[in-house]
């Protein structure tokens, strides 16, 4: 069984800095893209950053530019999305997320990554 656990929100102040780490399992995660989406209160969901294959491409929204880093480690199953300068408007939850069919290509729309796990909750407010 496929599965995505995250961990590492919680509150923060602008300008703060958070570490969110995904752990995987029931897959070969050396195969596959992998993503973090968010979801923001009362919006829909948004490819936040995403990594392929063998980490040689990455892609970042443009609303989080300079400020995340998505890296993952094949080696201990995870994904972790470094997070600095926060502001307000990052708040959401975050998923840790790929998609069903391995392939070293990187999708750039978040319906490709339909696989997710629970999310942990980002708050960022003073």
């Amino acid at each position: 069984e496929v599965q995505l656990v995250e961990s590492g929100g919680g509150l923060v102040q602008p300008g703060g800095s958070l570490r969110l780490s995904c752990t995987t399992s029931g897959f070969t995660i050396s195969l596959y893209p992998m993503s973090w989406v968010r979801q923001a209160p009362g919006k829909g969901l948004e490819l936040v950053a995403a990594v392929d294959t063998d980490a040689t491409n990455t892609y970042y929204a443009d609303s989080v530019k300079g400020r995340f880093t998505i890296s993952r480690d094949d080696a201990r199953y995870k994904v972790y999305l470094q997070l600095n300068s926060l502001k307000t408007e990052d708040t959401a939850m975050y998923y840790c997320a790929t998609r069903s069919t391995s392939g070293r290509d990187l999708p750039l729309d978040w319906r490709e990554y339909k696989i997710r796990g629970q999310g942990t909750q980002v708050t960022v407010s003073s």
